[in-house]
């Protein structure tokens, strides 16, 4: 009978400070499901508001001041870094829907300067960014010029020849036209000299292609391979179009090779070396018929920050974690995970 009792009252504590554990979990996990809601909400309100905020640049003479909303606009897109990383098509496709609002409606801008330094990246981007200025160039009718400031290589190149007009800097480096899908590594060697299996279950002819913990088979690459040349071709037609360049000549002699900025004149890759900020600015003002001795503005959009986006997602975070810890055993967590078949 004592040791019933003694047992009880343990399993009773015991039961005591899960219930209490579990309440205070309860409560700190409330409290941030609202903190989410109310993040989410002030999100929703501002779902209609500018993407983008507006940056003065300094024109020719270094003035930054805001003009009257009746002066003619030169909007500044940065080409810059990895395409489809540290910018987005949608990131340009903002930039160019908010450059007709608020600050810059009325039809204030006049022209476009790409102001470029990419090695390249995506191709569906790079393709929906120069598609992008394409349209807005005809339907706005407007001159685009682009100024090479560094590396131009890829699909730095692709966006830049959406351009009336490509100028470089002196050192800069210009070409690249090509594209790839890969790399694609194996490991069945090593697997197999360690005794290692590797199976994995698919339906659909080909779905487990190029896996790299088991031997290829001829032509299993045959369909990325019809996608890669299927890219560069594209980009090719739109090199050669833009440029004014024999196809030929892109495919069998500049490949995907780059050159120096004085090179990449030669060959027709750009119009003017050895430029400035200034000149191809001078240039792209008396292009869209802006009087230099006249007032204009230089603006740029950038992306805006949100004050409660980072704690948005470090709640669901913890969130997340806090109920996998409490209420999802290992069991459960794996058959969770199982079901998550990717379709690639």
């Amino acid at each position: 009978f004592m040791n019933f009792t003694k047992e009880s009252i343990f399993i009773s504590g015991i039961r005591s400070f899960i219930n209490t554990l579990l309440g205070t979990a309860g409560i700190f996990i409330a409290l941030m499901a609202c903190i989410m809601i109310f993040a989410i909400f002030l999100g929703n309100e501002q779902k209609d508001a500018l993407k983008n905020k507006v940056e003065i640049l300094p024109d020719l003479n270094g003035e930054t001041k805001i003009l009257s909303l009746k002066t003619p606009v030169v909007l500044q897109l940065d080409i810059h870094d990895i395409i489809g990383k540290s910018f987005t098509y949608e990131d340009i496709y903002y930039q160019l829907i908010e450059s007709r609002k608020s600050f810059l409606k009325n039809n204030r801008v006049k022209a476009i300067l790409l102001h470029v330094n990419s090695p390249g990246g995506d191709a569906v981007d790079s393709d929906d960014i120069y598609k992008a200025l394409k349209k807005y160039k005809e339907k706005y009718n407007i001159p685009i010029y682009a100024y090479i400031d560094g590396l131009c290589a890829s699909g730095g190149f692709y966006i830049s020849c959406a351009a009336d007009k490509i100028y470089s800097s002196s050192n800069s480096i210009i070409g690249s036209v090509g594209s790839r899908i890969g790399p694609f590594f194996n490991f069945s060697k090593i697997l197999e000299n360690w005794g290692i299996n590797s199976s994995t279950i698919t339906d659909g002819k080909n779905k487990d292609m190029m896996n790299p913990f088991r031997p290829w088979v001829k032509d299993e690459d045959e369909s990325l391979k019809e996608i890669n040349e299927y890219i560069y071709n594209n980009f090719v037609d739109i090199v050669a179009k833009a440029r004014n360049i024999n196809k030929d000549l892109i495919i069998k002699e500049y490949g995907a090779k780059i050159f120096s900025s004085k090179k990449a004149k030669e060959i027709g890759y750009i119009d003017e070396t050895d430029s400035s900020y200034e000149i191809v600015m001078t240039d792209l003002l008396n292009a869209a018929k802006i009087d230099l001795s006249k007032e204009y503005q230089v603006v740029t959009l950038k992306t805006k920050k949100t004050w409660f986006q980072p704690l948005v997602t470090q709640t669901k975070c913890l969130i997340e974690s806090i109920f996998s810890k409490f209420f999802l055993s290992s069991k459960s967590l794996n058959n969770i995970q199982s079901k998550n078949i990717e379709l690639r």
